[in-house]
């Protein structure tokens, strides 16, 4: 494997990522879109997410001849310089990125179209992206909800019991966001404010205009859902949504993945959280196999 810092152009600086390439040429080459909140390039981030999902996703696909580029969100990380406030950004924003991504990959690497995979929230970006780039190979939605964010943050809100006395203000909130009309902090209860606190209201907004069945339903290239029967963040239903959206997508079920793609055998909640801490986890058996083999399928026989 060889491994390389590569750099893309961003909005005020430099978006930073690293490329993983297999001792060949000429092989598929795939942007790894990061999910919600502050991951870095690996998968990790900040309140314990320190399960390299990336990284060993990116080894993973490259120990079977297939390049990678794992990425810094503008404003984080290595591309801390791209923006001034990572905070002030929106889901078009972060699909720009992708399009300046592929741009740079393909004069990079040579290849006539990068394929793009998006991570959870990532598989948003990577569907909004991919409405106005022609040279996107196609698209691999991992962990990806099939509903707009409201109806997941509900679900994500009714799920933890703790959340009963402040469902009614919560829903205030949301709805009002869904209506394009900010809400002050005085109004917020402050057990809220990490969800909805006001600096991060603008990119809220810009997400939960979006339908990933709307934008999905006539892409024409190809597609690969993959879904872990053990997340507890987004369902068998939603990449089932997806997969009716797009009768021609492939739809990839892993039976023992989580959302962090590591491998939970049981329905205990702590036993699958514990695992977004662990980095020495290796992914579950079956994610690269089934990205690998759509890859390498469709890279020979493009839709």
């Amino acid at each position: 494997m060889v491994r390389t810092e590569i750099i893309a152009p961003g909005p005020s600086g430099p978006l930073r990522g690293t490329l993983l390439s297999p001792a060949v040429n000429h092989v598929p080459v795939v942007l790894i879109v990061p999910g919600s909140g502050p991951t870095d390039r690996n998968g990790n981030g900040p309140n314990d997410l320190h399960a390299s999902t990336y990284q060993l996703l990116a080894e993973g696909l490259t120990s079977r001849g297939i390049a990678t580029v794992r990425i810094d969100k503008r404003g984080m990380y290595g591309s801390a310089p791209a923006i001034s406030d990572a905070d002030d950004v929106t889901i078009g924003d972060y699909a720009t990125d992708v399009r300046s991504w592929v741009t740079t990959i393909r004069k990079r690497t040579g290849v006539s179209c990068v394929w793009v995979l998006g991570h959870s929230e990532g598989g948003l970006v990577a569907l909004v992206a991919a409405q106005s780039a022609v040279d996107i190979c196609g698209l691999i939605l991992v962990s990806t909800a099939g509903r707009p964010l409201g109806d997941v943050l509900k679900e994500q809100l009714l799920a933890n019991p703790a959340n009963t006395p402040i469902m009614g203000k919560a829903m205030l909130v949301l709805k009002s966001l869904e209506a394009g009309q900010a809400v002050s902090a005085t109004k917020i209860d402050p057990a809220l404010m990490p969800l909805f606190r006001p600096r991060v209201q603008r990119f809220l907004m810009s997400e939960l205009t979006l339908d990933p069945i709307a934008l999905l339903a006539d892409y024409a290239k190809p597609v690969l859902i993959v879904q872990g029967l053990r997340d507890i963040q987004v369902k068998r239903g939603d990449a089932e949504r997806l997969k009716h959206a797009n009768p021609q997508a492939e739809l990839a079920l892993v039976t023992n993945a989580n959302h962090v793609l590591k491998t939970v055998r049981t329905d205990d909640r702590e036993e699958n959280i514990s695992t977004y801490s662990n980095p020495d986890l290796p992914l579950a058996d079956g994610v690269v196999d089934v990205i690998s083999t759509f890859l390498q399928r469709a890279s020979v026989s493009p839709r």
